[in-house]
């Protein structure tokens, strides 16, 4: 339900053995894991601010579910877009210089928001700073994905993704309750101020991390022109039979669930008449799900493998969707969007996991940015989709169609060689 939703999935490990000194160290004692750590869920903290403030202005300028379902959908967009030139960027370019200027463009950019609020609601504003933000959000998401591996090495990845995404989450307990009650005191601009400034402490963080630097046979590619560079990235996933089977399968459920967060934002407020602090504390319980998810993935994969997991968790998504549209009491919205999310983390850090585990070194930008391009291309559209049929037919028809398609998946996904992965 975040940015960093798109943050993680692959089979038999990394092209040549991981030879980092530092894995046999536990991770909270590595100095520069800790240090890319403590930034990330710094980060965190302050986009959730962001994820609770943005819907909020839309919401409370125009009352509408379906014009925040087309600011994600223009956010989302931007994203698709920006992540067919992400993966050839990142393989060529200094990913710790990458990383630090996607941050201070951001810090820049949600810096405005607050500003020109002061002087009347712009609603044009977020539908030009969100773009931008999520365009430039994805060039670091997949940096941020090619890094983790050179600080923790390829035998240790699932278990840093799972710890990243559990203080992620635990920020973003914090972040939506914070969220909450600074829009209700002082309006929800103030909120995405406090995101503008933590990229900025992000920044700082990044420049004390040393990363590993590339082995001789990993450098950048030679330019070999855009075209060729893209279709590398997506011949690797086409040519995987678990990789092909995965993007296929989280096409739909990215069309499904999108415009989840903005559903539950309007069901609270709208249909059961709660103020923004409520709707803080039951995105902040929903991040107790993830945290859960993500400290209990690496276990549960060891112990059902990767195709049980990941289906017996997208399967729980979609009972627990199914039901969000037709909870009554906000306790029980909260549990469900909780479910959802801690399924989410599972299904995901697993997804992520098992792609970083199988790419070569020097593909990896390029393949992650070939697999969310394919991901999240009809998302946008799913926001659209989704947010317009809650305000047509209301939220429990809605969430209930969208849930019992995310449980279909889990079905599909037996026929295929995620299965046996």
């Amino acid at each position: 339900m975040t940015h960093e939703a798109r943050r993680r999935d692959g089979e038999c490990g990394s092209s040549s053995p991981d030879t980092t000194p530092s894995t046999a160290q536990p991770l909270w004692l590595q100095r520069d894991f800790g240090i890319f750590w403590a930034a990330q869920t710094l980060s965190v903290f302050g986009d959730s601010f962001a994820l609770i403030a943005l819907p909020l202005l839309v919401l409370q300028a125009t009352g509408s579910v379906a014009r925040m379902g087309l600011l994600t959908a223009v956010g989302s967009g931007a994203a698709v877009l920006a992540a067919v030139f992400a993966g050839v960027v990142v393989d060529r370019a200094d990913r710790r210089r990458l990383l630090i200027a996607c941050d201070l463009v951001r810090m820049v950019l949600y810096g405005l928001i607050p500003v020109v609020w002061l002087f009347g609601p712009q609603l044009w504003l977020l539908y030009v700073v969100l773009p931008l933000c999520e365009a430039v959000g994805t060039f670091f998401a997949v940096g941020y994905v090619t890094v983790v591996r050179s600080l923790v090495g390829g035998d240790r990845l699932t278990e840093a993704n799972g710890r990243l995404n559990a203080t992620a989450a635990a920020a973003g307990v914090l972040g939506p309750l914070g969220a909450g009650l600074v829009a209700a005191w002082t309006g929800p601009a103030a909120a995405v101020g406090v995101d503008a400034a933590s990229f900025g402490v992000s920044a700082a963080c990044l420049l004390l991390v040393r990363f590993r630097a590339r082995p001789a046979d990993d450098r950048p590619p030679e330019r070999t022109g855009l075209w060729r560079d893209l279709r590398t990235g997506m011949s690797f996933l086409y040519g995987h039979p678990v990789l092909r089977s995965l993007t296929a399968l989280l096409f739909v459920f990215s069309f499904l669930t999108l415009g989840l967060t903005d559903l539950v934002i309007y069901h609270v407020k709208h249909d059961l008449g709660h103020d923004d602090g409520t709707v803080g504390t039951v995105m902040a319980c929903g991040a107790l799900g993830t945290i859960a998810g993500s400290l209990l993935v690496a276990r549960i994969r060891r112990r059902l493998g990767f195709g049980r997991t990941w289906t017996g968790a997208v399967a729980v998504c979609g009972l627990a969707f199914a039901g969000l549209g037709w909870a009554r009491d906000v306790r029980a919205v909260a549990a469900l969007g909780a479910a959802f999310l801690a399924c989410v983390a599972i299904a995901g850090t697993c997804s992520m996991s098992l792609r970083q585990e199988i790419t070569p070194e020097p593909l990896l930008g390029r393949v992650t940015s070939a697999f969310w391009t394919l991901h999240y291309s009809a998302a946008p559209i799913g926001a659209a989709v989704l947010t317009w049929s809650a305000e047509r037919q209301g939220t429990g028809p809605a969430a209930l169609v969208a849930g019992c398609c995310c449980a279909g998946i889990a079905a599909v996904a037996l026929l295929t060689p995620v299965r046996n992965a």
